[in-house]
């Protein structure tokens, strides 16, 4: 097993290699957009979801609007269990490690590599997009996708780093807006008698 551990990791940190290297190879107006987006580009996700809760809104049953109304805490809390397992596991960065010349201007010792936030972020958005539309939620989740990749082609992450990002928001957001999902009728009900009804286009 041992053995099986360190053939992974290797094979893991020879693709990151890879990874940077083509990057440093690419042409520059490539590699500046790819890192725009790897820095700026969790904005669409904030865009994405307050254009699906425009349209939820507008439609009925109310349900829709009030999952599109809880998708920034259901991101947050994903983000939340990803920063913590970040504190627990204190994996350092490939930037670090391998001392690799990297587009992104590499990380202070203590800020840990694994999972990658930006990858649980876009996923945990997605995914919370998702139970409110599922355009909507393909979008994120295309945008999520490329958001992972992002952040290795800049040399932030291994490729593991970002695979574990995207499985800990799309299990930590799929679990809740399941839970709470079970509960959005009752919200519509209580939100309906309050000022609060504008929210959901009661």
């Amino acid at each position: 097993m041992p053995s099986t551990l360190a053939g992974t990791a290797d094979f893991d940190a020879n693709s990151y290699l890879d990874v940077v290297e083509t990057a440093r190879r690419a042409p520059a107006w490539l590699d500046a957009l790819i890192s725009a987006y790897s820095t700026y580009g969790l904005a669409l996700f904030a865009v994405l979801m307050l254009l699906a809760w425009r349209r939820a809104r507008r439609r009925h049953p109310k349900q829709q609007a009030v999952l599109a109304l809880m998708a920034p805490g259901l991101t947050v809390l994903a983000f939340a269990v990803s920063s913590g397992l970040k504190s627990l596991l204190h994996e350092s960065r490939p930037c670090q490690s391998l001392h690799a010349i990297t587009l992104e201007a590499c990380p202070a010792p203590g800020d840990w590599s694994f999972p990658s936030n930006h990858a649980t972020l876009a996923a945990a958005a997605a995914v919370a997009l998702w139970f409110v539309s599922v355009r909507i939620g393909a979008l994120a989740a295309v945008a999520a996708l490329m958001m992972a990749a992002s952040r290795v082609w800049v040399g932030a992450h291994y490729p593991h780093d970002v695979a574990a990002g995207l499985a800990v928001g799309a299990l930590v957001t799929a679990t809740l807006a399941m839970l709470l999902s079970r509960h959005a009728e009752a919200a519509v009900k209580r939100l309906s008698r309050t000022r609060l009804r504008l929210l959901i286009g009661a």
